[in-house]
């Protein structure tokens, strides 16, 4: 099966997002610099997180304008391409306020932005907290990743004027749906907890829907077929395609935020247990686990000092419970919903195919 980064690289996609990404971080560089040149250390921060990423939310959006009659090149597909650019400052945006509230220490290998500029305050040996400086840092940075991607969603839209509106009105939905999700996500940490799994676990789907399922493949889908003009009835097909999909998504990185490999996914291991996610995984594990076994998930989910004897032993009584187990099924039954959803949509090729590949590519990863 071909590989997720195999695909995105299909038509020079990655590269032309990338360089459209470098040219607005560029521009935005010197727009920084010219305010005040201290603060330039904002868009270098903003460069590293960039830099990488797989870019499916970019390819996904792409492909589907593909999919649905959109040429493979002229302004209206250089226009798309910068909808995936936009698509990713947004990503970047949301990672940077994600890992302050997760209070997370990497990001795809690196040291996340509040730690990075906690660092420099340690370092230069400024006065007040460093821990403060970096978070606030962070979430300023945050903020201009929000502005870039307004700007870039806006410049794309020039290039289809009759279709700017409809693909504004989507954008903009994204990014309350994500706003709302992260919202939902602080609120589900702070309630009660492991009273009533079923309950909890429809509470996890329902933050994970608006958090992450809908930006990371349906919203993209939906994107890129309204761009290419495609009727209601083609914009609903993929539309409940993508819902499916995105869940299986989002499903997966909680799977390998358990249980991922650190040296793929470029975060600690068991990084999710430290940092107390109240996840699909944790409430399968609440419901089916010993009462001995759910005292030690209610006593160590959430401990940042969690050391790696303690992971391996939260991750035998996650994958003792069958938790681990059901939720590998739950991710299959809700890919399968989704591409049979796609395959039975009307979409031209080579896009069919290449849209088909990218879901099973996305939900099938590894990082």
């Amino acid at each position: 099966m071909p590989t997720a980064p195999s695909l995105v690289d299909l038509e020079n996609l990655r590269h032309d997002v990338d360089a459209q990404v470098e040219r607005h971080l560029a521009d935005l560089a010197q727009e920084v610099a010219a305010i005040g040149a201290p603060a330039a250390a904002l868009t270098d921060q903003a460069a590293v997180l960039l830099r990488g990423g797989k870019r499916l939310r970019a390819a996904f959006c792409y492909w589907s304008f593909r999919a649905h009659g959109g040429p493979a090149d002229g302004p209206e597909r250089d226009a798309v391409v910068r909808v995936g650019a936009a698509l990713e400052l947004f990503q970047a945006a949301a990672l940077l306020h994600d890992d302050v509230m997760d209070a997370s220490d990497t990001r795809r290998g690196e040291p996340t932005a509040h730690r990075a500029f906690e660092a420099r305050h340690s370092g230069s040996g400024w006065s007040g907290s460093a821990e403060r400086f970096g978070t606030a840092a962070a979430i300023l940075l945050g903020d201009l990743c929000l502005v870039a991607c307004q700007r870039e969603i806006a410049a794309a839209s020039v290039a289809l004027p009759g279709r700017a509106a409809d693909a504004r009105d989507l954008f903009d939905a994204m990014q309350t749906e994500v706003v709302v999700g992260q919202y939902l996500d602080v609120l589900v940490q702070a309630e009660p907890w492991g009273l009533d799994p079923a309950a909890d676990e429809e509470r996890a789907r329902a933050v994970l829907r608006a958090k992450s399922a809908r930006y990371s493949v349906e919203r993209p889908l939906v994107l890129g077929a309204v761009l290419a003009g495609a009727a209601p009835a083609r914009v609903d097909a993929v539309s409940a395609a993508g819902l499916p999909l995105g869940e299986a998504f989002q499903l997966r990185d909680d799977v390998l935020g358990v249980f991922g490999d650190p040296s793929v996914t470029g975060k600690p291991a068991g990084d999710d247990l430290r940092e107390g996610k109240r996840t699909v995984l944790v409430a399968r594990t609440m419901a089916a686990a010993s009462p001995a076994d759910r005292d030690l998930v209610v006593a160590r989910l959430g401990d940042p000092d969690l050391d790696v004897a303690a992971v391996e032993r939260l991750r035998g009584v996650i994958a003792g419970s069958g938790a681990l187990d059901g939720v590998e099924t739950l991710i299959g039954t809700l890919a399968d919903v989704g591409l049979a959803g796609l395959a039975a949509a009307d979409l031209a090729e080579p896009g069919r195919t290449v849209l088909l590949d990218l879901a099973r590519a996305a939900v099938d990863r590894a990082a």
